[in-house]
């Protein structure tokens, strides 16, 4: 039985929780390992396969394959490349690059969905920037998730942290959601808005946060093969994304190794502990 909320929003007891901390640990420690792999003159095909044969070693079933007719295990977006880049051959990674790798896994029925941005070699400032603004706005968004808050405050705390670095683009199109038994679940979860707005967050409501933030204009198209999403300018873009839980104590980073206790000591330390 999964207990749902007035809005449809699903809501975790605290055994379920701990099964999609697990979920969220095979990704986060997939994704790891694809941060200490990426180099020079690999292909995103080649991530593709050392994340497919990680998230099987731990058990796992990559969620994205087969998701709607996806074609791989993970989204790889290169540069320009917004969100939803299907991995191939056809061009080597190169020094200056960046690449935004979104992952997913289905452990005991239960999801766990992330992203990171990662420069390959040395990129330019402006690309390192982009990635630390967009990964912040993260954070921000994270830290929204309080119990008796409202689901626009995510959006609220992305946007507004964006804007106060400069002149960057955020997709309006584009956003989070929920995640447990399904990977996409209601209700979408907006990177811009005003706070206050929307359903109250509960304990054992869980989210995917994941602002994408471009260099440039945030206007964006979908390529030939219908899942690529590129910027109409061709400048660069970042994505990163956690799996949370709203706790009594604050936010449970389902899909970071500590739990969130960098940013969140008190509920991401229990979890660290749990689940070593």
């Amino acid at each position: 039985m999964f207990k749902k909320n007035r809005h449809g929003i699903q809501i975790k007891s605290a055994e379920q929780l701990e099964k999609m901390r697990a979920a969220g640990l095979v990704v986060a420690r997939t994704l790891e390992l694809l941060r200490t792999s990426v180099r020079p003159g690999m292909t995103p095909l080649d991530l593709d396969a050392i994340a497919e044969e990680a998230i099987r070693g731990e058990g796992a079933i990559p969620s994205f394959k087969g998701y709607q007719g996806f074609p791989a295990t993970i989204c790889a977006s290169v540069n320009d490349e917004v969100v939803h880049g299907i991995p191939t051959d056809r061009r080597p990674l190169r020094e200056g690059d960046v690449i935004s790798i979104d992952c997913g896994a289905i452990l005991d029925g239960w999801h766990g969905d992330s992203a990171i941005t990662v420069g390959i070699g040395e990129v330019d400032p402006a690309l390192t920037e982009l990635m630390r603004v967009t990964e912040e706005a993260m954070w921000r968004g994270i830290a929204a998730l309080r119990v008796g808050g409202h689901l626009s405050d995510i959006g609220h705390q992305v946007e507004q942290y964006v804007r106060s670095q400069g002149r960057y683009g955020i997709p309006q199109e584009y956003g989070g959601h929920g995640i447990g038994t399904e990977m996409h679940m209601d209700p979408w979860v907006a990177n811009h808005g005003r706070p206050g707005r929307g359903p109250r967050f509960e304990v054992g409501m869980c989210f995917a946060i994941e602002p994408m933030v471009n260099l440039g204009t945030d206007r964006t198209k979908v390529l030939a093969d219908d899942w690529t999403v590129v910027t109409l300018d061709g400048r660069a873009s970042a994505h990163f994304e956690h799996s949370v839980a709203v706790t009594e104590n604050g936010p449970l980073v389902l899909t970071a190794l500590d739990g969130g206790a960098s940013r969140f000591p008190g509920v991401g330390a229990q979890a660290g502990e749990s689940a070593s």
